[in-house]
């Protein structure tokens, strides 16, 4: 599902990614450990698309991603991947339900059609009672739910994650991890963790830990 070599980034004389290879097959999830500052959430960026690297190939799902620029790029972005931060980013003036629905307005899909699958999300993910619920009005496991579920509503084959725990009290966290596990049982979609977290490393099919710019 993912293909990644010779992955090189650098920030002025700073090289922050030294030559990555990477691969993750259909379906399965993977997490990337390591210290602070050794590259793993640049290095998720740039699989997800947001950020280009300065050498390599990256493909997804059999696509060369760095061939796509603007409306291209944003369409199979949109299409094709989903993401869940530490910060849940959700919009405070919209609902839950709004919220989950915004990627798949984006992407064209008729309101109601984009309704019925947030709902249907959301009921998921344990929420089906707080959809009309403001983020301000949610728990920080509900917000984290909900962004969940807003990666999800487009039906993307890949599901980015970057320390989607951090920011959560113990209980919480567990839950959270099961419920990645959980959707991809599901809806079998590809996930790629990056986490500080040991307990949800150990749940994932691999481990794999950076250091200064390298997968060891």
């Amino acid at each position: 599902m993912i293909e990644a070599r010779g992955i090189e980034k650098s920030f002025g004389s700073l090289q922050v990614l030294k030559g990555i290879d990477f691969s993750v097959e259909a379906a399965e999830v993977v997490s990337i450990m390591g210290a602070s500052g050794a590259g793993k959430s640049t290095f998720l960026q740039i699989l997800g698309t947001l950020m280009r690297p300065d050498g390599g190939s990256l493909l997804i799902d059999g696509e060369d991603v760095l061939a796509l620029k603007g409306d291209r790029l944003s369409a199979f972005r949109n299409r094709s991947i989903g993401f869940v931060f530490q910060t849940h980013h959700l919009l405070p003036e919209f609902t839950a339900v709004e919220n989950v629905m915004i990627p798949a307005l984006i992407g064209g899909v008729r309101e109601k059609q984009a309704r019925a699958s947030a709902l249907a999300l959301l009921d998921e993910v344990g929420l089906a009672a707080r959809a009309s619920h403001k983020p301000s009005q949610l728990s920080g496991g509900e917000q984290q739910r909900v962004a969940i579920a807003r990666a999800l509503v487009n039906h993307p084959s890949v599901l980015f994650a970057d320390e989607p725990s951090g920011n959560l009290d113990s209980v919480t966290k567990m839950e959270i991890h099961q419920l990645f596990f959980d959707m991809r049982e599901r809806h079998g979609q590809t996930v790629v963790i990056v986490t500080h977290d040991a307990q949800l490393a150990e749940l994932c099919d691999r481990s794999l830990f950076m250091r200064d710019g390298r997968i060891e």
